[in-house]
């Protein structure tokens, strides 16, 4: 049996302390810059909620790990405290598959480093696997290795295997996303590059900067 947490919602629809993940989601979805973090007991929750935000929001347990040697560098969930040196990507949808918008920010600040479409006809997926390359090329240019979050366990599998897997079919309607897809695809076949792309802890972190606030 999975044990106990309790989630501590800072900055939500309503402040307080809730017994389950969906409980905690409901106060959090669609809401900027939420914050809010699980702990272990009851006690600690207490103490974190009333100590406030800045106090606990994260910092998380795990230290993050990169990837095998000779693969791309990618993290799973379970990262430790956020490396605020980093930027974040994330898409924006409106129907799936429907129009697509992706943008890359600093994760300090939340300042737009690049931001893309709509493209009409794309998938989530698809969005969210070119938004990690496109990050990593525009790194590679300002010849930075800082570390790239997503929030997309699947966009990261895609990096890591170098290969899409995705369900959309190609045709006149979706070929931009596509073409777009490919070419992000490329890149990753014929560049190399040291940078961390790691999984965003959305359950202990709240939202990952660059969210659209469409949940």
């Amino acid at each position: 049996m999975a044990k106990q947490k309790y989630y501590v919602v800072w900055e939500g629809k309503t402040p307080g302390i809730y017994n389950t993940w969906n409980e905690c989601k409901a106060q959090v979805d669609g809401v900027a810059n939420a914050r809010y973090k699980s702990f272990e007991s009851l006690q600690e929750a207490e103490t974190a909620l009333k100590a406030g935000a800045n106090k606990s929001w994260g910092k998380g347990k795990a230290a993050a790990k990169s990837g095998a040697k000779g693969a791309p560098k990618t993290a799973g969930a379970g990262a430790g405290e956020i490396d605020y040196d980093s930027i974040s990507v994330d898409v924006g949808t409106r129907g799936n598959p429907g129009p697509v918008e992706y943008k890359g920010v600093d994760t300090r600040t939340g300042e737009i480093l690049f931001y893309v479409g709509p493209i009409e006809n794309g998938t989530n997926n698809l969005g969210e696997f070119i938004a990690i390359v496109h990050g990593l090329a525009y790194l590679k240019q300002l010849g930075s290795t800082k570390t790239i979050y997503t929030d997309s366990r699947t966009a990261l599998s895609w990096l890591k295997n170098r290969k899409i897997a995705s369900t959309l079919v190609r045709g006149p309607a979706t070929a931009k996303i596509w073409e777009m897809a490919d070419r992000a695809l490329q890149w990753v076949n014929t560049n190399t590059y040291e940078n961390k792309v790691v999984k965003w802890n959305t359950e202990e972190w709240g939202e990952i900067r660059a969210d659209f606030g469409r949940k």
